[in-house]
This record gives structure tokens, sequence and C-alpha cells, in this order.
């Protein structure tokens, strides 16, 4: 008996044509993530260099490479090395991130000011939990995006990053948690482009 594996080229096309059909948000998140959780059942859609540290990354023991791009589609292979860390950022976009291989505990963080001030910000942590193998976090732009990533383990952690939109040229932010600081960057390119 013959297995037949959804690779990363079904996916794009999958979400390719969810995008086209214009779904609105909550769809598009029910009927994406169940196309994400079935490329995660699949470790070797991803191709091998791209599930281990970039050689000269830009984050140590780490790696950020793109799988597929095209309009209103990124999708990318991102590696964070043991000890690994992000602190609270945005991503002014939808995003479905999916754990491939090991875990990353994801902190979320909800912004309760008035967002009048492009400097400041109040953050109050809402949540934290250890995605694993196989499961799926949801960014919903201006409402529950802001997250911190940490990799405890003493493994490599690979994940799966789609986002609807070239997310290394949009202006975000990252959020200083204790003093309220808002420091405004572009994430830039990535380790294989």
């Amino acid at each position: 008996m013959v297995t037949v594996r959804y690779s990363l080229d079904e996916f794009a096309q999958d979400m390719q044509t969810l995008l086209a059909e214009q779904q609105d948000q909550s769809t598009l998140f029910d009927r994406g993530s169940v196309f994400l959780e079935t490329l995660l059942h699949n470790p070797e859609a991803v191709p091998e260099q791209y599930q281990r540290a970039a050689v000269n990354g830009r984050r140590k023991g780490g790696g950020s490479f793109v799988l597929h791009r095209s309009p209103r589609l990124l999708v990318t292979s991102v590696v964070w090395g043991p000890g690994s860390h992000i602190g609270p950022h945005d991503h002014h976009t939808w995003g479905m991130i999916g754990v491939l291989r090991n875990g990353i505990q994801e902190t979320r963080f909800e912004r309760v000011d008035d967002r009048l001030s492009a400097e400041r910000a109040k953050l109050v942590k809402n949540r934290t939990y250890l995605m694993r193998t196989g499961e799926v976090s949801l960014l919903i732009p201006e409402i529950d995006e802001i997250h911190q990533l940490d990799n405890f383990s003493d493994r490599p952690t690979i994940e799966i990053h789609v986002y609807g939109d070239e997310l290394g040229e949009l202006q975000r932010c990252q959020y200083n948690a204790e003093t309220g600081e808002i420091t405004s960057y572009k994430s830039g390119k990535f380790d294989n482009c």
C-alpha cells in the first residue's frame, strides 16, 4: 500500500484557492488551519536544509527560510535553536504557525491601552501555552497577534509560518512588556533569499 503525503506545493495551492475565494477571516482560519495541520503530518514536506540552523544566519542556532511566496501568501520555515527567545512582537497581517518538530512556548499579550501612542503600549499577559508537534496557533491582527516565543528545550524546534503578506517588508512592532516601550522594525531578509 502506498501512502500519499500532502506536499508543500499542494498546501500552497489549497491556500491560494482559499484566498481567491475571498473567504472571511474566520473561514480562512478554519479551513487554512486544517490544511496546515495536514501538512505538519508530513515532516518531509519541508526540505531538510530548511529544518536546520542557517550557517550564517541572523539568529544564532536558528534560521528563517522562504518556502513559498506569492501574492497574499508567504510560507516560511523557522528554526528555533535550543534556548531561543524572541520577545513580544506583532505581525500586522493574519498568520498561522504550526509546529513541525519539537515544541515551543508561546506567550500571548493583549494590548490594553488606547493605541494612540506609537512609542508606548500597555501589555497584559493573556496566556502561555506549550505548542507541540502538529499544533497550530492563529495570529489575528489588532485582536490577538502579540506574542513571545521561547524554546526552553535542548533541541531545535521547527515551525511552518503562514502569512497573508510579505512579512519581511512590513513595518512591525517589538514591545517591552515591562516598560511599555515600542520599537518599530522590519524583519528584513530571510536566510535563503
